[in-house]
């Protein structure tokens, strides 16, 4: 695996995708770090939340890398890992653009428990794709051992903020009064 990471396309890659996302960010008057003139390791639930580097849904950005690696493994399995990354990364980035349009950011509001959510910040966005690297990197480990970090990736967020990856997509698709009600009761 390290071999494979020491190795410039894949590292290119990443590069190459979190500068057109930031021309993307950019472009969309995103800030570029939190508008409270503040640059943290980790954003706690509040206003801060997706502003800083990581926060309580930085797992779910590593899930996402996991799910990805597992996806294209089963769909394009002939194809160079290499390639499958280079998929995930740009889907993880158009994610991460269209999370970041009026749209996603009034569905959040309305379906979530983020009522004060006003989108990522840029250095947050970027992250969220890096941990997906992460993520799709560290999927390579035996599948057990991917299920059992996918596991406490779901249920360390829920534990601590009654809100993980399961429940984010489940609230934006089919949102549901009794989840959003056991949500704000934290």
């Amino acid at each position: 695996m390290l071999a494979r990471l020491s190795r410039p396309r894949p590292i290119l890659a990443l590069l190459a995708v979190l500068t057109i996302a930031t021309l993307f960010l950019l472009s969309f008057g995103r800030p570029v770090i939190c508008t409270c003139g503040t640059v943290a390791v980790w954003g706690h639930v509040g206003p801060e939340q997706s502003q800083m580097i990581a926060d309580w849904y930085s797992p779910s950005h590593i899930v996402h890398g996991f799910l990805f690696y597992g996806l294209l493994h089963l769909i394009a399995r002939r194809w160079p890992v290499e390639r499958r990354f280079l998929i995930a990364l740009v889907v993880e980035a158009a994610w991460e653009l269209l999370e970041n349009t009026p749209l996603i950011i009034d569905r959040y509001r309305e379906a979530t428990i983020a009522l004060g959510y006003s989108g990522d910040s840029i250095l947050n966005s970027l992250s969220d794709i890096a941990m997906m690297a992460i993520g799709f990197w560290a999927a390579r480990l035996p599948v057990w051992v991917s299920v059992v970090v996918v596991l406490l990736l779901e249920l360390i967020p829920l534990i601590a903020i009654r809100d993980n990856l399961t429940l984010n997509v489940l609230m934006l698709v089919a949102p549901s009064e009794v989840v959003r009600t056991w949500q704000g009761a934290a």
